[in-house]
């Protein structure tokens, strides 16, 4: 069964080398692996392809413009869906999603449309993360709850999808190139019925570089949610 592993990057030189290097470690050629870049000035893009020379299933998007982080998502379902993968598992560069959790995706996503995790049962999950994120993270699970109607941790981008169920008409659906597009793609794939499991993990507070969201991202990702519960008995 081919398997497939998104990962977007911007600005992560220091962090997608120390997560190839554990993929690598753990999974060796099990997967496919394509990191999407969307032209990092850090360097990304090369510290990328000293991998993809050494290893054959490590593959490079270079991407000419920062598209937007559901952009580069987008992308990756495309190309799972066109070179015929069954697992299409999706997750940040950045370090704080850990690779030990794939082994429990596959365990569990013959029974499951869609795997994908949570920061809300493990009251552990975010010790280390500042007071402010903590607050800003809550705060969005639930006007995403209060609005949409589904109690899910909608905003993670840590997932494993199985393509054999799901269309990829569903999930390319989700129209937000942004942060958006990881609740606005799991509200469509709820109210399609799909089959959506959440396991808990422990998610550390990135400890190299900085996060890419703004607080413009927050307050537009608000106002997105809003309308979207307007429409939502359309979907």
């Amino acid at each position: 069964m081919k398997q497939l592993i998104v990962i977007p990057t911007y600005n992560e030189r220091t962090n997608i080398s120390l997560l190839l290097k554990k993929l690598i470690k753990l999974y060796k050629s099990k997967f496919e692996i394509l990191v999407i870049d969307d032209n990092s000035p850090d360097g990304t893009a090369i510290e990328i392809l000293k991998f993809s020379k050494k290893y054959k299933f490590i593959k490079l998007k270079s991407r000419e413009n920062k598209m937007g982080i559901g952009s580069a998502h987008k992308f990756g379902v495309k190309y799972a869906y066109k070179n015929n993968f069954k697992i299409l598992i999706t997750m940040d560069s950045d370090g704080t999603h850990h690779p030990k959790y794939i082994k429990k995706f596959l365990h569990l996503i013959k029974r499951y449309d869609l795997i994908t995790t949570t920061r809300f049962s493990n009251k552990e999950s975010l010790k280390s993360w500042p007071l402010f994120r903590i607050l800003i993270t809550n705060l969005r699970h639930f006007i995403i709850k209060f609005f949409l109607g589904i109690n899910i941790d909608a905003s993670g981008a840590f997932r494993c999808y199985n393509l054999t169920n799901i269309k990829s008409k569903d999930i390319l659906s989700a129209k937000d190139n942004g942060y958006s597009f990881f609740w606005e793609s799991i509200f469509i794939l709820f109210k399609k019925k799909y089959l959506i499991h959440e396991i808990p993990i422990e998610l550390p507070y990135r400890s190299v570089g900085s996060s890419k969201m703004k607080f413009s991202d927050i307050i537009n990702a608000l106002v997105y949610i809003i309308i979207i519960s307007m429409k939502k008995s359309k979907y």
